[in-house]
């Protein structure tokens, strides 16, 4: 017989079902309420219970809402699952969208002939789909792959991790081991929770042959509740003539920050390059998106002057020779100074470590944290968008962010002033502009169909404007509930330098808004939602005096 996790509110209600299940042979585990029922799932996901072939769940828990979310939670805990809504208001599921995420409704009362017929037939078909996936995910893998010939090569390995949750302590994630040909090691940390996703490192230049790729969880790092399940892998040989192949062969080998080693802080989510070339010739630029920023910009600030609270990085920026090796390299080291870079290469890697809580670097030396990144790089055209784009592409990067906020007490109730604390991230619109900025700086502001005042990105404070030039992003805070189309204006206001102290530069300068971008909310997955639709700016865009602000009506 199956093992069921039954959900509802109601005691009497709960003793009787669960009798009633555990006479015919079922194994129940009840819960009086959604978190309570999370938790129970969350056991079964970290290895400490048995996994629930089938829920069994009331829907107004107390209130249909409840329930409904509550549905949400559980299939993005485990998609596949087997979700029987038993109430006396199925009305209010089949109006819902969630109406096609359950797999069988029954209506209050029911018989328990219906019941138990109707439980069997899924928890029976769910035991087969655990059986037929389950030898496909294992704490440890190895994959054996061949190289044609001499190359850099990228492996994509797709894993997750039961019970992982990087917003809680104890159970962040797993820290995965990838051993190549049992010498070569490097890790990848596994953020993204139960769902399974890909993760892509490069290798290194590999010779021809067999080679052996080995993952397994690092016990000594992983958290505690986080396990880990390696999917499949696959693995990419990047020919000298493949476009990729360059930027590959030049990704800088990034260790872990030291004070973030078992800490789960400022983790290393994804690097990107951009290409361009001036006086010294053709160049690569890498940039790192780390989860967090530790130290630097608070979080309040990140969110005005830069629409997101993880930490971008530029980290190193290497020009090639004709013959495609470095000719001129800069890293981004303390106090945000540039200078060339002078240490050890792994083949053509350069090997960097962050030293400040801003995420900073400094050549690794010869002591360095037990933890090594080699994070693939993905191209990025910035033409046209901020860098923040790179994360509109792979979203799960607000999520992480997110998650880190929570766990790490960052996070504020809406609408109040709380220190360096922010708002839910979901609750602020993002807006995108491109502009040139003469000895000023620039706000965007929002009016809202309900009335009351502008809101400012800045709120108020004088170094949260924008000072820098080209695409840039912010972020502003509204109310609860409120929507795109409550959004009736959009302004940009042109602002005095923010140093207010004496000078040499003038405080009266200009703006020149060139361009809009995106501007969007985060959708209830953390993941950039529609667009607010605005209109297009005038030939030349906009012209400011500090002091001016002009504004542009949605389109609905």
């Amino acid at each position: 017989m199956a093992h069921i996790l039954l959900v509802e509110d109601d005691a009497d209600q709960r003793v009787l079902r669960k009798l009633i299940l555990e006479k015919n042979g079922h194994t129940v585990v009840s819960a009086g309420s959604p978190s309570e029922a999370l938790q129970a799932m969350q056991r079964t996901l970290g290895g400490a219970k048995e996994q629930p072939a089938c829920v069994l769940m009331d829907l107004r828990l107390p209130k249909s809402e409840d329930g409904l979310k509550l549905i949400r939670d559980l299939k993005k805990l485990l998609p596949d699952l087997p979700v029987v809504v038993l109430s006396g208001w199925l009305d209010e599921l089949l109006q819902s969208p969630e109406a096609s995420q359950v797999s069988a409704t029954l209506t209050k009362p029911v018989r328990p002939e219906r019941l138990l017929k109707t439980i069997s037939k899924l928890a029976l078909f769910a035991l087969g789909m655990i059986n037929a996936v389950t030898p496909l995910l294992a704490q440890t893998r190895e994959f054996a792959f061949d190289v044609k010939q001499s190359a850099e090569v990228v492996a994509e390995v797709r894993m997750s991790s039961p019970g992982g949750d990087w917003a809680q302590r104890g159970r962040e994630a797993p820290l995965a081991v990838l051993t190549l040909d049992g010498k070569q090691k490097q890790h990848l940390m596994v953020y993204g929770g139960p769902k399974e996703r890909a993760y892509s490192v490069f290798l290194g230049r590999l010779e021809p042959g067999k080679h052996t790729l080995r993952v397994e969880r690092d016990a000594t790092y992983s958290a505690a509740g986080a396990g880990l399940a390696v999917g499949n892998a696959r693995f990419e040989a990047l020919s000298d003539g493949d476009v990729r192949a360059q930027a590959v062969a030049q990704a800088p080998v990034l260790y872990a920050r030291a004070n973030t080693v078992g800490g789960f802080s400022d983790v290393p989510m994804l690097v990107y390059y951009t290409k361009g070339s001036d006086a010294d010739g053709p160049w690569l630029e890498y940039t790192v998106i780390f989860s967090n920023e530790d130290g630097g910009t608070s979080t309040r600030d990140l969110m005005a002057r830069w629409g997101r609270t993880t930490d971008i990085e530029y980290v190193y920026r290497v020009w090639l020779n004709p013959q495609g090796g470095p000719a001129k390299t800069l890293i981004q080291t303390r106090e945000h100074q540039d200078v060339p870079y002078e240490g050890k290469r792994e083949g053509t890697h350069p090997v960097l470590i962050p030293v400040t809580d801003n995420n900073m670097v400094e050549p690794a030396g010869e002591a360095t944290p037990p933890i090594r990144y080699q994070l693939a790089p993905v191209a990025a055209d910035l033409s046209k968008g901020s860098r923040e784009i790179v994360m509109d592409a792979d979203p799960i990067t607000y999520l992480v962010a997110a998650k880190e906020l929570q766990r790490e007490g960052k996070l504020r109730p809406a609408g109040m002033f709380d220190g360096e604390k922010v708002g839910d991230p979901r609750l602020y619109l993002v807006a995108e502009l491109k502009v040139a900025s003469k000895n000023a700086a620039v706000q965007v502001l929002v009016r809202r169909k309900q009335g009351g005042p502008w809101k400012g990105s800045a709120v108020g404070i004088g170094k949260d404007f924008i000072e820098r030039s080209g695409w840039v992003r912010t972020a502003l805070e509204l109310p609860p509930g409120t929507r795109l189309d409550d959004i009736v204006e959009v302004g940009v206001e042109c602002l005095s330098r923010r140093d207010l102290e004496k000078q040499p530069l003038p405080k009266i300068g200009s703006c020149q808004v060139e361009a809009t971008g995106r501007v969007f909310f985060l959708n209830s997955d953390y993941e950039p939602g529609p667009d607010v639709r605005l209109p297009a700016l005038p030939p030349g865009g906009w012209k400011l005096q500090t002091g001016e602000m002009n504004t542009l009506l949605p389109q609905q």
